[in-house]
C-alpha cells in the first residue's frame, strides 16, 4: 500500500510542474503588458505602473520571471494582487476553505441521491420506477446549474420562504448551493449505479448467492454494491474538477463568498496574480483528490494488487 501510493505521488511531481507552467504562461500569453492592461482606460501613472512591474518581476527576461515563480510558488509565494497590493495567499484566505466546503457537502448530496435513485432503478428494472429515475436523471443532465439555482431561489427563498439567501455563510445558506449542484451530478452518478449494479447482479458469484437462500438485502450490502461502487470511486475524482467549475458559477448565483465571486471581480479588474493563484490553487486540490481516489480505488479492487504480483 505504501509503495503504491509512493509510486502515485512519484507521478504528480511533473504534473503538478506542468500546472505551474500553464498557470504562469497565462500572464506570458496574454498581449501586453499585465499591469497596464489592468490601468487600461484609468490613465494611470506610469512611474507607479513602472514601480509595480518591477515589483513584480515583469521587467526581467521570461525565463528569470518563470524560475522565480517556480521558487515562490513551492515556498508558498503566489504573488501580490495588483489591485490590492495584498498577498494573493491572504486575498483567498477562507474563501478558498468555503469552496472547499460547498464542493464536497454538494459530492455527499451527489453520492447520496446518486446511490439510492441508481439502487432503486436497477432493483426495480424496467418498471414506471426505472424509467422514472431515467426521467429525473436526464432532466438533471440537461439543467444548468445557474438556472436550478434561479429556480430554488424562486421557490424555496422567495414563494415558500423557508429558507433565506441573505446573511452569514453557515449552513442554512448553504443547503440550496449544494442541492443546486450536488443534484445535477447526482443524475451522473444515478447511472453510473444503475448500470454497474445490473452488471454486477448477473455475475455467477450472486446467483450462487441467491441460490444458497440469501436475503435480498444481503446479497446487497455483502456482494453487489461493493463491486459496483468501483467504477463510481474512479468517476468521484473526475466529479469533483467538475463540481470545483459548477461550485464557481452556482456561488455568483447564491452570493456565497467562495472562490468564484473573487475570480469573477479578479478578470474584471485584470488582476493577474490573483487568477494566477486561484487557478493553481484550485488545480492542485484537484490533482490531490484524485491521489486520493486513487488509493481508494486501490483498497476496493484487490485485483490491482493481484495483476501487479502477477507481473
Amino acid at each position: 500500500m505504501l509503495a503504491y501510493f509512493t509510486k502515485r505521488l512519484l507521478v504528480l511531481i511533473p504534473v503538478w510542474l506542468g500546472i505551474i507552467t500553464l498557470t504562469f504562461l497565462m500572464r506570458a500569453i496574454v498581449p501586453g503588458d499585465p499591469v497596464e492592461n489592468m490601468f487600461f482606460g484609468k490613465g494611470g501613472d506610469p512611474k507607479v505602473i513602472q514601480n509595480i512591474r518591477v515589483e513584480m518581476g515583469l521587467d526581467r527576461p521570461l525565463y528569470e520571471q518563470y524560475f522565480k515563480y517556480l521558487w515562490d510558488v513551492s515556498h508558498g509565494d503566489l504573488g501580490k494582487s495588483i489591485n490590492t497590493r495584498r498577498y494573493v495567499i491572504d486575498e483567498i484566505g477562507d474563501r478558498y476553505m468555503k469552496t472547499i466546503i460547498l464542493a464536497f457537502s454538494s459530492l455527499g448530496v451527489a453520492l447520496t441521491v446518486g446511490l439510492v435513485l441508481g439502487i432503486m432503478a436497477a432493483l426495480f428494472k424496467n418498471t414506471i420506477i426505472d424509467t422514472s429515475m431515467t426521467v429525473l436523471a436526464l432532466i438533471g443532465l440537461s439543467m444548468p446549474a445557474f438556472w436550478l439555482g434561479l429556480l430554488f431561489i424562486n421557490l424555496f427563498a422567495v414563494q415558500l420562504r423557508w429558507i433565506s439567501i441573505v446573511g452569514p455563510p453557515d449552513f442554512p445558506h448553504l443547503i440550496l448551493p449544494s442541492l443546486t449542484l450536488g443534484l445535477i451530478y447526482a443524475a451522473v452518478l444515478m447511472r453510473l449505479v444503475r448500470s454497474s449494479l445490473l452488471e454486477v447482479l448477473s455475475q455467477d458469484y450472486i446467483r450462487t448467492a441467491k441460490s444458497k437462500g440469501l436475503a435480498t438485502r444481503k446479497v446487497m450490502t455483502r456482494h453487489a454494491l461493493k463491486n459496483a461502487l468501483i467504477p463510481v470511486v474512479t468517476i468521484l475524482g473526475l466529479q469533483f474538477g467538475g463540481l470545483l467549475g459548477g461550485a464557481f458559477v452556482v456561488e455568483n448565483v447564491f452570493v456565497w463568498p467562495g472562490l468564484g465571486q473573487l475570480i469573477v471581480r479578479a478578470i474584471s479588474q485584470r488582476d493577474f496574480p490573483v487568477i494566477q493563484g486561484i487557478v493553481l490553487l484550485v488545480s492542485t486540490t484537484y490533482v490531490v483528490v484524485n491521489l486520493l481516489v486513487d488509493v481508494l480505488y486501490h483498497q476496493l479492487d484487490p485485483r490491482i494488487t493481484a495483476r501487479k504480483g502477477a507481473s
